[in-house]
């Protein structure tokens, strides 16, 4: 018996369900595919993240995992009947495209006289799970929360028998395509690298999680997003490791967010990119040339808005931007500058290294108010109070805007810095615009 192992989202070797199932076979080949679409919409920052850890899952395979690229519709079936395997083990894909691209390998697999088997998932509690008592989904995240936590289960590890794993050199693979070199300063990319940043958090920023995460200047939240986007970690690890503090508790309600997001878009796909409230869809929005040069802006970090532009230009420095910033941002383009969600939510894939299509649109959404919540439209974050509250100091700032590292007291929270020489004007005024928002919000809701 022989088996081919499809990874994913699933880039380690320990508590994989998918590959300990794979290793029960007598002979195991492991098998990523280049995917052209991933490598047509993915930023340098998540492509680069990507190709060190199939470095790092090669390694600890012993050098065994075979790349090959191209569609995997056909590149799969072809694959498998190459290598004369009766079953594709996979950890299972509930995104729309790799819905739809899985039950499409599927077929053409089961008509080669072979099989895809979907074994776990990338989450606690699979989408399509936690629904209300009539059956139908939840559309309102606490309600979902609650009945989510009660289909959590004690976790236990499942880890592969290697011994079965076809060793290096049998199977052709093709390298890996040469990347330009990133400029933003990564994360490690190993399965290590992620446990070693849990465990510093269990030891230094879990119990203070609650008061501290939404702080961007200080190292207060577990910075696990990127390892959880490519499953160098499974958030079953770390919820069995949680306790029923307050902060523990905050945290694991965080990775609740994440299940109850890729739930939405499991139940509604057409969410990834269009409104989940229909009303929106009339709300006015600026597309025009002056509305694309405050996108430019906005994307360079060149606003006027000290916290807006610390967390733009994050953003372009790590791959990475602080959640309580990712808020302000968003905000700030939909609420302050009128444009479409969509163009921000594009921006962040293209940049981010965490960057998921679950948990990026529908946060996006939030901020826009077209998403999850009752009236989030009401909710347009001020960007002086907001980085007045979250980074008094100006640390965060100073970091990331080097016009005004040298500017201490309050002021370095006001837009233009009030006045600083080296820095820009803002390019907005936040209550005149947050009145037009308002305002365009009345002319569809009637409120």
């Amino acid at each position: 018996m022989r088996s081919v192992m499809w990874f994913r989202r699933d880039l380690r070797v320990h508590d994989n369900e998918a590959l300990s199932a794979a290793c029960s076979e007598k002979e195991c080949i492991p098998l990523f595919v280049l995917d052209p679409i991933f490598l047509e919409r993915s930023g340098l920052p998540r492509l680069t993240f990507l190709f060190d850890a199939l470095r790092a899952l090669n390694e600890s395979l012993g050098g065994a995992l075979v790349i090959r690229i191209g569609n995997p519709v056909e590149v799969v079936p072809a694959f498998a009947a190459e290598v004369k395997a009766q079953t594709v083990f996979v950890s299972k894909d509930f995104a729309p495209y790799g819905r739809k691209r899985d039950i499409e390998v599927a077929t053409a697999l089961r008509s080669g006289g072979m099989a895809l088997r979907g074994v776990g998932s990338p989450y606690c509690v699979e989408p399509g799970t936690v629904r209300k008592d009539d059956g139908n989904p939840y559309a309102v995240f606490t309600p979902f929360s609650k009945r989510w936590a009660g289909h959590l289960r004690p976790h236990e590890e499942s880890d592969a028998v290697f011994s079965s794993v076809v060793p290096a050199g049998v199977v052709p693979t093709t390298p890996l395509p040469s990347l330009p070199e990133c400029s933003a300063v990564l994360p490690v990319a190993t399965e290590k690298a992620a446990h070693d940043r849990w465990a510093w958090f269990i030891a230094e920023g879990l119990n203070s999680y609650s008061e501290q995460r939404n702080l961007p200047a200080v190292d207060g939240s577990s910075q696990l997003s990127a390892y959880l986007r490519f499953g160098l970690v499974h958030p079953k690890q770390l919820i069995a490791d949680l306790g029923d503090t307050p902060s523990h508790l905050v945290y694991r309600s965080e990775l609740a967010w994440r299940e109850f997001y890729a739930d939405v878009l499991f139940h509604q796909p057409h969410t990834a990119w269009n409104n989940l409230q229909s009303k929106m869809n009339k709300i006015s929005v600026d597309t025009d040339a002056r509305a694309k040069e405050r996108f430019a802006s906005w994307c360079a970090g060149e606003t006027g808005y000290p916290i807006i532009d610390a967390g733009m230009r994050q953003l372009l420095a790590t791959g990475w931007m602080h959640n309580r910033v990712r808020m302000i941002v968003a905000s700030f383009l939909v609420k302050d500058l009128h444009l479409p969600w969509q163009w921000g939510a594009k921006h962040f894939m293209t940049h981010l290294v965490d960057g998921d299509i679950a948990s990026n649109n529908h946060g996006w959404q939030w901020s826009a108010g077209s998403g999850t919540d009752a009236a989030p439209y009401f909710r347009i974050f001020n960007p002086q109070s907001q980085s007045e509250k979250f980074d008094p100091t100006g640390a965060y700032i100073r970091k990331y805007v080097n016009e005004l590292a040298d500017l201490e007291g309050k002021t370095i929270h006001v837009p233009g810095a009030d006045g600083r020489a080296t820095y820009g004007a803002p390019m907005v005024n936040h209550s005149a615009e947050r009145e037009e928002s308002l305002s365009r919000y009345k002319a569809v809701s009637g409120k």
